[in-house]
């Protein structure tokens, strides 16, 4: 009796960190007292166990002392800061752990690991940048610890490495799967001016501007969208420099397989203006098929230097087809073919010999060219100008003046009227077969006087 009166109660040894061992008496309200040692009582709230798992009378868990609480005078303890010590010692860098998303700020997102803070940088999110964290918030994810901070207790972590490494796995495993003209759906991960780069399976390949669609785009975003998940065909595999070719037209029906029984030639046909280059107009006809409409083929009666001069992007148009190569997949349009054609009666209406009157509309050295009608031009050569020598077409007409003209000649296969200012024909075509006078022969006095010494000694 004397050695248990003077024995001291068994008291539960707390550790350096604070934690001491304690065994669950009872729960009242929100508290859960426990058994400490030494005849002491402390308590620890009720919110610090798992709702499924309630605490048992007699269980013994660790716990971490938070100090004395002032009302009622008796230890206050943590499980949950006791938890997240034993689990922040527990682990190493490296290791993949579970933990939800708290919220997020400029660098990343926040993170709970079963009390543990977490951060992980916006970099390693996911293996392409994100810029929006909201649809994570809430989310538990895996990720792997890259960073621990055992005094603060908390981590960084990173989820890019295990999807890059699940990644590398899935790349291993498709790659050797892969075969050209496969059809696999696939991610639109990138967007760049030359095309779209789709992810089929942990593997990147490239869809080109050109393999999006039969018509024509102006840039892949006018077709697909980042994340937009689209069927596409595996056009070419090159697994030296482990690049992938990809097809999204391939897989609609080809528009120029139904071109020779719709645009016949002769053909009239509607389209719209999609581009304008310096040698003509390319009209779109329908999505995919495509003609040209050439400078020389846009107006009869005007002279086209430019075909912004009679045409714009997006007019809508009625062509009329000239020809038609499939194996080359070019259409050859004319604007000009759905009017008259001016030259038919050029013939009729300018026989060769009559005078009729024309407008200068530009001047060249070797003559001027005259207007005779809309669409039909004559040229006056220089030595058609005058009865006497002129130095240069400006010195008989200028730019703008009406003018008669006699006409020489019409070639109807070059399109060609030869023109003239001398009203009078020559002697030969005037008196026909008849023989003109014979002139006087010069006499001996003045033939010596013309005869002069050639320039370097010749005679």
């Amino acid at each position: 009796m004397e050695r248990m009166a003077g024995a001291r109660p068994a008291e539960h040894p707390k550790d350096e960190r604070g934690r001491i061992q304690g065994r669950i008496i009872n729960t009242r309200g929100k508290d859960v007292f426990v058994d400490i040692g030494a005849k002491a009582e402390a308590f620890v709230s009720l919110d610090e166990f798992d709702a499924e798992k309630p605490p048992q009378p007699g269980e013994l868990h660790m716990f971490l002392i938070q100090g004395p609480d002032h009302e009622s005078g008796l230890m206050r303890l943590s499980l949950r800061e006791a938890m997240r010590e034993a689990d922040l010692e527990s682990l190493q860098v490296g290791d993949v752990i579970e933990a939800r998303v708290t919220g997020m700020n400029v660098g990343g997102m926040e993170l709970n690991a079963k009390g543990i803070r977490a951060f992980m940088p916006k970099s390693q999110v996911d293996v392409h940048r994100i810029e929006d964290f909201t649809p994570f918030i809430g989310r538990r994810i895996e990720c792997e610890i890259t960073e621990i901070n055992r005094r603060g207790g908390s981590l960084v972590v990173s989820r890019r490495k295990l999807l890059e490494r699940q990644r590398e796995q899935q790349r291993a495993e498709v790659k050797d799967q892969l075969a050209e003209g496969q059809v696999r759906k696939g991610i639109v991960r990138r967007l760049t001016d030359f095309g779209a780069f789709v992810d089929i399976g942990g593997i990147e390949g490239l869809l080109h501007i050109g393999d999006l669609s039969y018509g024509r785009v102006k840039h892949p975003r006018d077709v697909v969208k980042v994340d937009d998940e689209i069927e596409v065909q595996i056009l070419k595999i090159d697994r030296v420099k482990d690049r992938i070719s990809l097809g999204m037209k391939q897989l609609a029906p080809d528009p120029w397989n139904v071109v020779e029984a719709n645009y016949r030639v002769g053909n009239t046909v509607d389209g719209r203006v999609v581009k304008l280059m310096e040698f003509g107009a390319f009209v779109e006809l329908q999505p995919g098929v495509e003609g040209l409409i050439p400078v020389s083929e846009m107006s009869w009666t005007q002279r086209v230097r430019h075909p912004k001069d009679v045409l714009k992007e997006a007019d809508a148009v009625r062509v009329s087809v000239l020809a038609v190569d499939l194996e080359k997949r070019k259409l050859t349009l004319s604007l000009k073919a759905l009017g008259e054609d001016p030259w038919k009666t050029v013939i009729e209406k300018y026989p060769p010999d009559s005078v009729v009157s024309g407008l200068v509309l530009r001047l060249a050295e070797f003559g001027a060219f005259v207007q005779l009608e809309e669409g039909v031009e004559g040229l006056v050569h220089i030595s058609e100008m005058s009865d006497q020598r002129i130095r240069t077409p400006g010195d008989v007409v200028k730019i703008g003046d009406v003018v008669q003209i006699r006409v020489k000649s019409v070639d109807l296969e070059q399109r060609r009227i030869s023109l003239s200012l001398r009203m009078h024909r020559p002697a030969e075509q005037q008196f026909g077969d008849a023989q003109p006078v014979a002139e006087a022969a010069p006499s001996p006095a003045l033939l010596r006087k013309k005869k002069k010494v050639l320039k370097g000694g010749l005679d």
